[in-house]
């Protein structure tokens, strides 16, 4: 419930900026009384398309600690905490990027990695997934998770996430201005309902489209992430032991943020939607 809660308060108050922007910039005038303005179109698409991506991004460390209470490690407490945290200090100085957060949240077998950049991230690791690997499978996710902070991955899905926002708003707009104008009567001013209708059927419908391209690039991150932590320590075996132990386990479930850059992801009921490969498939490819 408090996930859920932060995702709507975040998102309402995301777009009630990115409105109060749109007004002061006048971008959200681009239905004028000559027709569709469609270079103001853009820039209004193009700011809630990237406005709320970036947002979110900016926000995802806070945001992420705060819905996992994970706790940063600040100065190790225990051997446990000193082991994480040297191993976390090793791999990122062998995939050269600063040394991340590191932190620790309770619950299922699950870590995940985020940040606005590769030198401002943060590492966190549950203590289902502690507790139910060994020391050499562990570091294998911390140099899965790393990589995706070397690679800047949650910036690259984030510009993806950009674009086709911004050209699922502008596309919608265009369509629901050419169905208002067929259905609309000669003595009729402004937008009417066959426009809000349109715009929002074209929006459900090409919003699932893109996220469908979303997230075959959140799959093929996965593979590369694979890949680096095998880089990283030299060997494929203990990110495939890794894979093999989570395939056995029910993986936690991780907020909606930092979802496509967790070690696992709960599979869609369709493979185009799910973030994550088959467990199965990313051994595979491990071995090959």
């Amino acid at each position: 419930m408090k996930r859920i809660l932060l995702f709507l308060a975040t998102n309402l108050a995301v777009m009630l900026v990115l409105g109060v922007v749109a007004s002061l910039l006048g971008v959200d005038r681009f239905l004028t009384t000559r027709g569709l303005d469609l270079g103001m179109l853009l820039g209004f698409a193009a700011l809630f398309g990237f406005g709320g991506s970036f947002i979110s991004l900016l926000m995802s460390k806070p945001i992420a600690k705060w819905s996992t209470g994970a706790q940063v490690i600040e100065s190790p407490a225990n051997p446990e905490e000193r082991w994480l945290f040297d191993i976390v200090s090793g791999l990122s100085t062998k995939a050269g990027i600063a040394m991340p957060e590191v932190a620790i949240y309770e619950g299922a077998p699950n870590a995940f990695a985020t940040g606005a950049s590769r030198n401002h991230a943060l590492v966190a690791v549950s203590t289902g997934l502690l507790h139910s690997m060994n020391g050499n499978e562990i570091e294998a996710v911390l140099a899965h998770e790393i990589t995706h902070v070397a690679n800047g991955d949650m910036v690259t899905l984030t510009l993806i996430q950009g674009v086709v926002n911004t050209f699922v708003i502008f596309i919608s707009r265009v369509i629901g201005f050419f169905v208002d104008q067929a259905l609309r009567k000669d003595n009729e001013e402004g937008p009417g309902i066959g426009y809000m209708i349109s715009v929002f059927v074209c929006e459900m419908v090409f919003g699932i489209l893109a996220s469908v391209i979303v997230m075959y690039f959140s799959r093929l991150r996965e593979f590369r992430a694979d890949a680096g932590s095998a880089r990283l320590l030299g060997s494929s075996l203990p990110m495939i032991s890794a894979l093999r132990r989570l395939a056995a386990m029910e993986s936690g479930e991780l907020p909606q943020n930092v979802a496509t850059s967790g070690i696992a992801g709960h599979p869609s009921w369709m493979a185009l939607f799910s973030s994550h490969p088959p467990i199965e498939e990313r051994i595979a490819a491990l071995s090959r």
